[in-house]
């Protein structure tokens, strides 16, 4: 259950950022259709939910360290060349109002210029990207319970102070400008957010999917991830229309109902969504770095520190307008995404359950050789690992050794087990001396190596030029 919660507190967090901690994008996408935008506003969040639990096992099911992986996988080439193209403009646009969130963030708490704000947020980005995939989940992870209990507790004082006249909040809702080009429609506008969501998230959903090697738990995640955010939607869209009368102009809205409760609350919860807003930041260009440099790893920082640089200049247009306009056509870009992973998804959903059930007995196995209190793997249960390995989509060699780095990951995280990742540098990839799965001809997994880790928890049979 840790690993699911983890996983769908990531995807809150990398969901939640700017125009939803701001409230921004409920006033345009849902509130100014009044009532029925409360409609919208749930179907969006059911469509997310859904898809969220898919992506997530494509994810894992794939290994993807980024998405052209998947995409190449469950699309023709064309079609994998599109989704590619539209995730890299999505994350780098998105990128760039996350940024102009952060410098509206604090120009209307603090009254900084709004570059200050931006400025700040482009050197949390940088040095973020000195950190790991697995650290930066983590980091995400840690930040969205912050938000999470901002918005409960905004929850149950609206509840305490309900205004008399709702009729009249939703008139003064429908006076706010809907987002553009969603042809006035409540329903268009609600699954034209959902699939701007979609865009925006699969990209970071797929690489923090890949880490993970069980679908079936993946998915899961995916799926708690996406109700979560569903009902924080709900409940962000029912704070700001019971406050509309007081938040009518502000660029963050949600802010502004913090702001009226207490100067010092609205100070806390200023510092909370800039944090969001980082949250949402850094794992789009994060996976934009990722992408760009997925021939060339070591070119990930330049390319990453690019994206953000560039995006800092572009941020000055105007953190409300880049909302209105810019999501809209990115919503409709994402649509075609969110039908070929729904039908890469519904297609390969045994071949899904197949290979969890494959990876589970891996896993099982892998316990059994990594344990210090069991016996190592007999003559039977290695020849049993190799027909595993084989009739798995996923190369011999690259499978058993990410079997085996999760398996270690979890033994040292366990108290009772005496199993350290310190003695194995081979499984551990925080390790300076890890190289990854041993070099062999073919995908047969090489037994003289692991022999050899075995014992000395590196790869000393393995040649130096033969290391990935």
């Amino acid at each position: 259950m840790g690993k699911t919660l983890k996983v769908a507190l990531a995807l809150v967090g990398l969901t939640v950022g700017a125009g939803f901690a701001s409230g921004q994008e409920v006033i345009q996408y849902f509130l100014s259709f009044g009532y029925w935008g409360i409609v919208g506003a749930a179907v969006a969040g059911l469509t997310i939910a859904v898809f969220s639990g898919w992506v997530y096992q494509l994810g894992s099911y794939y290994l993807a360290d980024n998405h052209s992986v998947v995409f190449k996988s469950v699309s023709r080439p064309w079609l994998a060349k599109y989704m590619d193209i539209t995730t890299m403009f999505t994350l780098f646009c998105i990128g760039f109002v996350m940024i102009a969130g952060a410098g509206s963030n604090l120009e209307q708490q603090f009254g900084f210029p709004t570059f200050v704000g931006s400025l700040i947020m482009v050197v949390l980005l940088v040095l973020s990207g000195f950190l790991d995939i697995d650290k930066l989940t983590s980091v995400i992870s840690f930040i969205t319970p912050l938000l999470i209990i901002c918005l409960l507790g905004a929850f149950v004082i609206t509840l305490g102070n309900m205004p008399d006249n709702i009729g009249h909040l939703n008139e003064i809702a429908q006076t706010n400008p809907h987002a553009s080009g969603t042809f006035d429609n409540w329903l268009i506008t609600a699954l034209n957010y959902a699939t701007l969501v979609m865009i925006m998230d699969t990209s970071m959903m797929l690489v923090f999917a890949g880490s993970h090697m069980n679908p079936a738990q993946a998915g899961k995640g995916g799926l708690l991830g996406g109700i979560m955010f569903a009902v924080l939607l709900m409940i962000l869209t029912f704070i700001l229309f019971m406050n509309m009368e007081d938040i009518m102009g502000a660029d963050m809205p949600l802010l502004k109902v913090f702001d009226t409760m207490h100067p010092a609350v609205g100070v806390f919860v200023s510092i909370v969504i800039y944090l969001m807003i980082y949250n949402t930041a850094v794992g789009l260009l994060y996976a934009l770095g990722r992408r760009l440099s997925n021939n060339k790893p070591g070119k990930f920082r330049p390319y990453y520190f690019a994206a953000v640089l560039a995006g800092f200049a572009l941020s000055f247009i105007g953190f409300a307008d880049l909302v209105g306009w810019v999501y809209p056509l990115l919503g409709y870009l994402g649509l075609i995404l969110a039908v070929v992973m729904g039908v890469a998804w519904f297609r390969d959903r045994q071949n899904i359950k197949d290979e969890t059930g494959r990876r589970e007995r891996l896993a099982e196995l892998a316990e059994t050789q990594l344990d210090p209190s069991a016996e190592d793997l007999t003559r039977a249960e290695r020849a049993e690992v190799e027909e595993l390995t084989s009739d798995s989509h996923v190369a011999d060699q690259e499978l058993w050794q990410s079997v085996q780095e999760e398996v270690a990951a979890d033994l040292d995280a366990d108290s009772s087990s005496d199993f350290s990742l310190k003695d194995v540098p081979a499984l551990d990839p925080d390790s300076k001396s890890y190289d990854g799965a041993p070099d062999t001809p073919g995908d047969e997994i090489h037994w003289k190596a692991y022999e050899e880790m075995y014992k000395t928890g590196e790869f000393p049979a393995v040649k130096p030029t033969e290391k990935q």
